[in-house]
């Protein structure tokens, strides 16, 4: 199978490196300019893996889209609209819908609330079905061998498991999820649940996990069921199933930035947390549908409005009494 990864950052050189590994013809594309691609073409390797050397490597996007079966996007999840956007204003639009789309992010559209599927189906065309790629798992794990179980959600089910036969091996083992819906907002929440563990650890607070998996689950069920999708889901590897590799991992991004806030070493850290985007997307979405979620509300007023951390998630765990079910 012909593979062409659009992202040569962090995830999207893993995506070319494990395609490769298990039998395609891969090929990478980058920005003309990118440092990523520079780096790549020059010594083939980044801080996380080294690629084979029949791994492609492109800056020509026309050449990427027009060589692939299958098209895996791996970019920040906020500039997918702009990135479809461009590539339609190049005639691309309509080549790239006529390709297996797999989506390697894992965010909610700010502004919008909207799931990253809903944005490929307005810019390429409703008839495009994408498929989302997402579950636990770091890319410095797999590298070192270390496997992993992932989740390949869409809306085609025969389209679904031609995938995971085709990208399935030891070192991932893939589900599919015919949930698109939860699976996508699920991926995307865990990065809030993410920041708030940060946070836990940067007070000396840790031993709280547990209730915040537990009453973050609670609060994202209520929305996925509400959104129309199975409630289910959020159970599942694209949410609880990476509640590991986000909330106590060492190299999730999405913990380390919430430890930060808390000792105020943040900076420009947020760029690559994408938590922080989608508690404010999930704020769009709480109020959209009428569902409180006070763990991401929680989240959004420290990240976004500069709240106080302690006095913050203290007011959250002291909230009035319920029955846990609700």
């Amino acid at each position: 199978m012909n593979i062409s990864v659009l992202g040569c950052g962090r995830w999207g050189s893993f995506h070319a490196w494990y395609a490769q590994r298990v039998g395609h013809a891969v090929m990478l594309w980058g920005r003309a300019g990118s440092a990523h691609l520079k780096e790549l073409r020059v010594t083939r390797t980044n801080e996380f893996l080294t690629l084979p050397a029949d791994i492609h490597l492109t800056d020509d996007l026309a050449e990427a889209v027009r060589a692939a079966e299958v098209v895996i996007i791996s970019i920040h999840a906020q500039a997918l609209r702009a990135f479809l956007r461009d590539l339609c204003s190049r005639g691309l639009g309509v080549e790239l819908g006529k390709r297996r789309i797999i989506l390697c992010m894992k965010g909610l559209e700010i502004g919008t609330g909207k799931r990253l599927s809903t944005v490929v189906h307005e810019e390429l065309g409703s008839a495009v079905h994408p498929v989302v790629w997402v579950g636990p798992g770091h890319v410095q794990d797999f590298v070192r061998g270390i496997p992993n179980c992932m989740v390949l959600a869409g809306e085609e089910r025969e389209a679904l498991r031609e995938l995971v036969d085709a990208l399935g091996s030891p070192l991932i083992r893939f589900y599919y999820g015919e949930d698109l819906l939860g699976t996508e907002v699920g991926a995307a929440a865990k990065n809030v649940v993410g920041l708030a563990a940060g946070m836990l650890d940067g007070l000396g607070y840790g031993s709280l996990k547990g209730a915040l998996m537990a009453r973050g689950t609670r609060e994202l069920v209520r929305l996925v069921r509400a959104m129309g999708g199975d409630g289910e889901t959020i159970y599942g590897l694209s949410h609880l199933g990476d509640y590991e590799a986000t909330l106590f991992s060492p190299h999730s991004n999405n913990r380390r930035y919430g430890e930060a806030v808390v000792r105020g070493t943040a900076g420009d850290f947020h760029k690559i947390a994408e938590g922080v985007y989608t508690a404010e997307a999930l704020m769009a979405l709480s109020e959209e549908y009428g569902v409180d979620l006070p763990i991401s509300a929680t989240v959004y007023e420290i990240v976004t409005h500069g709240r106080d951390p302690r006095d913050q998630l203290m007011q959250l765990f002291l909230r009035a009494t319920k029955s846990e079910k609700e």
